[in-house]
């Protein structure tokens, strides 16, 4: 029995006139019903082929199709649709349906027919670049899988990024950060067992290294053929994180050109026709033959407060005019042969440019018919109004794609048969998911279906790219050419970061794989010593100036070190070493002084406090320890108060006038100088300072000078000595 007037029963999954492919395992209905108060609901399937349906029953708004069922729903909806229909029931006084919705759904006789590789974060991004050995994975396997498929490559303390595979398959491309650089890329054959060797990485820094221009390799593309690899290079972007958990970073290149590389020759050239620097080239895509490369285009841009150029992640500052300031940048797609690397006339693709819009990441269809692009209003890369269009190949009317959801659809790949698109979407959460869109002769595509089973609870799936092999070709991908280095990078950015703990097994790691490896041993030491462990810290320094006695940094910080814990000559000598293996380095200098006047040496040090002073006149700790000398009275040589007040008043000057210890020195100059007024206000500014941080002693110690100041304030007014 039904109420006359049922109320709806919002389906969210799956959409109306959705098309699943014949392999794919079995999904989970979700509805909503707010306008009832059901007891229960009824998953109904009605077959248009006979009359009769299959039923089942859910306490909750959610429902699992069974295996077996599932299987019988695809046979029998093959190339035609079955109604699924979800009624709300009360029990009381017989069943009674209260609410009802339905949708179609058909299967479709085209299998996917290829495994997905993909990678998966966590979010917000920054946490990913913090840390990509725990929140960075790439998973591969069959959209069969009724759980994410199997993790071929994680734990890479150095950031991975964009992937391509040959059009058979049989050659993997992949970002990989190696050796300090960020323009390296790993190239290797695809296998069960793939191992990313030293001498599979090349770096897109080789070309034309001797501009000096920092080159980090963008979203590389190898050919058809496996021979080419096209890349962007001499580039720079926005890349900034942001607060948003679902849209956690802006990016998108502002400089680079096209740059390829033959993998016959190892040779690095420009494109010609798309190595304009008056323009930004980026986002190339080769055509199914390799005969042509679709890319996006832009004019090239000046960041106004652009203030490392060697850094990938910029702060929101320097991004502002984005950020805040309402700026758009938009791209069109250009198309230019190839010709062998000789390049020609890059021409915009009609339909694509030109439109007062953002257009991305062209991708061309298998049979060479189709390129599906992204347009968003600006930028690219995580923009929630991207959506999915498609234009005939040479150019033409640019369709919006069906398979649009209602936030976010970007990297996008098509089946090596050319009937599915797989593409990244954040419909149903900030978690980015994988869809599937089916893909007709026409260019007509379906609905989409989710790969809910794809990641794990709380990771974001993107860069999916089909591959022309069997679901188990890739087991493993290890990567063999980690070294200390790449642990020492991964622990300074963790360091960089604020994370000084987390770099420690980092650094622990790279020393295991080079006991010798200085930067590590220093970077564990100073993390040691901020933590208080001396000991620790001790014995990587003593290490250090062992394998590398020249290292004067060691020096200066195994010298404090035993200087602190009583060792005084020692100490004292690893910091004369120091200062002999760099004698103008303030840092060395004002150490070496500092310990000088401890020990009461007092015309050495104020011969390297001078020294530090020279190499450094913004050293607030070395302006005041020349200061010192020159008010001590024994030191006849350096005595002169007048000398110390500009040194003091400099100090005072580089920390805004808030250091007591500063502000003190300066009365002491002012006083022994003659000018009392001077050194009264001063002395009243550090109280005021002291008193406010609740620093009682050092108020106490200040008030003492005060009244010395006003008592030879008050005999030279007498004319008393």
């Amino acid at each position: 029995m039904a109420d006359a007037n049922p109320a709806r029963v919002d389906i969210i999954y799956p959409p109306d006139g959705a098309v699943f492919p014949p392999e794919i395992a079995a999904p989970t209905f979700r509805w909503e019903d707010r306008h009832a108060d059901p007891d229960a609901w009824l998953v109904a399937f009605r077959f248009f082929d006979r009359a009769d349906y299959l039923e089942y029953r859910s306490q909750s708004a959610t429902w699992t199709v069974p295996d077996e069922v599932w299987e019988t729903v695809k046979e029998r909806s093959r190339e035609q649709e079955v109604e699924v229909a979800i009624s709300g029931i009360r029990e009381a006084g017989g069943q009674t349906v209260v609410s009802r919705g339905c949708v179609t759904i058909s299967t479709s006789r085209h299998a996917v027919g290829a495994p997905v590789f993909f990678r998966e974060v966590n979010l917000p991004f920054i946490e990913a670049v913090k840390n990509p050995a725990a929140h960075i994975r790439w998973r591969f396997g069959s959209i069969a899988s009724k759980r994410p498929p199997p993790i071929v490559l994680e734990k890479l303390p150095v950031c991975g990024n964009c992937h391509s595979f040959s059009a058979d398959g049989s050659l993997l491309g992949m970002d990989i950060d190696y050796a300090n650089d960020k323009g390296s890329y790993a190239i290797a054959a695809v296998d069960r067992e793939i191992t990313l060797e030293k001498d599979a990485i090349i770096t897109w820094s080789d070309y034309r290294r001797e501009d000096g221009d920092p080159t980090f390799g963008l979203l590389s593309q190898v050919s058809p053929d496996g021979r080419y690899v096209v890349s962007t290079v001499k580039d720079r972007s926005v890349f900034v994180a942001t607060d948003d958990l679902a849209f956690s970073q802006l990016f998108f290149p502002f400089k680079g050109i096209l740059a390829v590389y033959d993998r016959q020759t190892g040779a690095f050239e420009a494109l010609p026709g798309a190595d304009d620097p008056r323009f930004v080239q980026s986002n190339a895509n080769w055509s199914p033959d390799g005969t042509s490369i679709v890319f996006a285009r832009s004019e090239a841009y000046d960041l106004k407060k652009l203030l490392d150029k060697s850094k990938v992640l910029l702060s929101p500052e320097e991004c502002e005019e984005f950020l805040k300031g309402g700026r758009r940048f938009r791209y069109d797609l250009y198309r230019i042969p190839f010709n062998e690397g000789r390049g020609g006339k890059a021409e915009p693709i009609e339909g694509a440019s030109n439109n007062g819009m953002s257009n991305y990441f062209p991708r061309f269809s298998p049979d060479g018919k189709w390129i599906v692009f992204c347009k968003a209003d600006s930028f690219m890369l995580l923009q929630p109004d991207s959506e999915l269009y498609i234009i005939p190949a040479e150019g033409g009317e640019a369709r919006r794609m069906r398979c649009n959801t209602s936030r976010m659809n970007s990297w996008h790949s098509w089946s090596p048969n050319g009937k599915w698109l797989v593409f990244s979407s954040k419909m149903y959460s900030p978690y980015t998911q994988l869809f599937l869109t089916h893909v007709d002769d026409a260019g007509r595509s379906t609905p989409p279906v989710v790969l809910a089973n794809f990641t794990e609870p709380e990771r974001a799936a993107n860069i999916p790219e089909f591959v022309n092999v069997a679901p188990d070709a890739i087991g493993a991908i290890a990567a063999a050419f980690l070294d200390e280095e790449s642990y020492y990078r991964a622990a300074a950015e963790y360091v960089k970061q604020g994370d000084s703990v987390g770099a420690i097994p980092l650094c622990e790691k790279a020393i295991e794989l080079n006991p010798k490896h200085v930067p590590s041993r220093f970077c564990l030491a100073a993390i040691l010593t901020e933590l208080g462990r001396m000991n620790e810290a001790r014995a990587h320094l003593l290490e250090i100036v062992e394998h590398d006695p020249g290292f004067f940094a060691a020096h200066v910080n195994l010298g404090l070190i035993l200087v602190e814990a009583g060792e005084m000559d020692e100490g004292e000598k690893h910091l004369a070493e120091a200062v002999r293996l760099e004698p103008e380095d303030s840092i060395a200098n004002y150490y070496y002084a500092y310990v000088l006047h401890r020990r009461d040496k007092l015309p050495e040090a104020a011969t390297h406090y001078s020294r530090a002073v020279a190499s450094d006149p913004n050293s607030v700790r070395a302006l005041l320890g020349l200061s010192a000398m020159h008010v001590t009275p024994d030191l006849v040589e350096w005595y002169d108060p007048e000398k110390a007040i500009p040194l003091a008043e400099r100090a005072c000057e580089l920390t805004e006038r808030r250091l007591p210890d500063a502000l003190q020195m300066l009365g002491m100059a002012y006083a022994l100088a003659g000018r009392y007024g001077d050194a009264l206000r001063a002395a009243d500014e550090a109280i005021g300072i002291a008193r406010a941080a609740g620093d009682t002693r050092f108020v106490r110690q200040i008030e003492q000078d005060r009244a010395a100041y006003e008592q030879a304030a008050a005999r030279a007014e007498a004319g008393a000595p």
